[in-house]
């Protein structure tokens, strides 16, 4: 593995443990929930902090990427197993994908285009650390706020929470 990005890999492995523990409380009969009509669904949401690892890797395997030829809609899973699954092939993607990036890869500029038009242009590490890393603590705060209002106990992410507290006695 190239030590460049061992850092993030041990990152990911780490919020990994709370995403799935997170992942782990998502109610089969609830999926197709979502608590605004602009809302995506319980399952959407899921779905994309679980897939978002690997699909981000993906994406910044290219030098250029034309927003016209991506799909960005997220699909509605039918299981929670499919979720989960997803979770574990994402996190192998990326893995291997960020095993192979050296300094040069992470400070190349990386593009998003639609047609002639210049969306994002950044190094790709400096992407990578954004659409990588903190979108997905994002979409995951937004997960359990979707989960409390189903009145569902949430674990601990960063501390404490109110249903656990693996400081007390």
């Amino acid at each position: 593995m190239n030590a460049t990005c061992s850092h993030w890999i041990t990152e990911i492995e780490r919020e990994a443990r709370a995403t799935a523990a997170l992942l782990a409380l998502l109610p089969q009969e609830r999926l197709a929930w979502r608590p605004h009509p602009k809302s995506h669904t319980l399952g959407q949401l899921a779905w994309h902090i679980a897939s978002l690892n690997g699909s981000v890797v993906s994406m910044l395997g290219v030098d250029t990427l034309d927003a016209a030829t991506v799909n960005f809609s997220t699909p509605q899973p039918a299981t929670v197993a499919e979720v989960r699954a997803c979770h574990e092939q994402a996190l192998v993607t990326a893995r291997e994908a960020l095993g192979r990036w050296s300094e040069a890869d992470l400070a190349r500029e990386w593009r998003l285009v639609h047609g002639d038009k210049v969306l994002i242009a950044a190094p790709r590490g400096e992407f990578a650390r954004s659409i990588l890393l903190n979108h997905l603590y994002r979409h995951r705060g937004q997960l359990t706020v979707y989960l409390r209002l189903l009145d569902l106990p949430l674990p601990s992410v960063y501390g404490p929470s109110a249903d656990f507290n693996p400081l007390a006695g």
